[in-house]
């Protein structure tokens, strides 16, 4: 397995890592559902849709959805004092006045925004016979 392939692979852990860290301590089943914001520039949408099931297994996330929102490369032109989004993720020039722009304002992130949680499987004890099921149900109501 080459570096970048390792790379990809630890991101992919990483964000696993941290989301069933916060299943865990909501007390969750499992993770249903990972969004992620993801710059244009971090080169990782499609390595991470690759590794993020085989990242996952044995995991809270396993099984889990990956949304990831994908967010334009935008930079900050200093001549027309504007955010703007180049022609291209490889020209860094501001596309109205052409002036060179090096300040990166979105497009780089990585930022896990939110998780859809389960909660953990319970099953109920079932009641001996149907009275007592009845008698149990009608004691619960009565309470509230």
């Amino acid at each position: 397995m080459g570096t970048d392939a390792m790379h990809e692979l630890s991101v992919a852990q990483s964000l696993i890592e941290l989301a069933c860290e916060h299943a865990a301590r909501q007390g969750a089943g499992r993770v249903r559902r990972v969004r992620v914001r993801l710059g244009v520039l971090s080169g990782l949408l499609r390595p991470l849709y690759f590794c993020f099931a085989a990242a996952s297994r044995g995991t809270l996330c396993e099984g889990a959805v990956l949304e990831i929102e994908e967010v334009p490369l935008t930079v900050l032109c200093p001549r027309c004092e504007t955010v703007k989004t180049p022609h291209t993720h490889y020209n860094f020039r501001c596309p109205s006045c052409g002036t060179p722009t090096p300040e990166v304002v979105t497009g780089r992130e990585m930022r896990l925004v939110s998780l859809e949680l389960e909660a953990p499987e319970t099953t109920p004890a079932a009641p001996h016979t149907a009275d007592e099921g009845i008698r149990s149900a009608m004691n619960a109501v009565r309470r509230e």
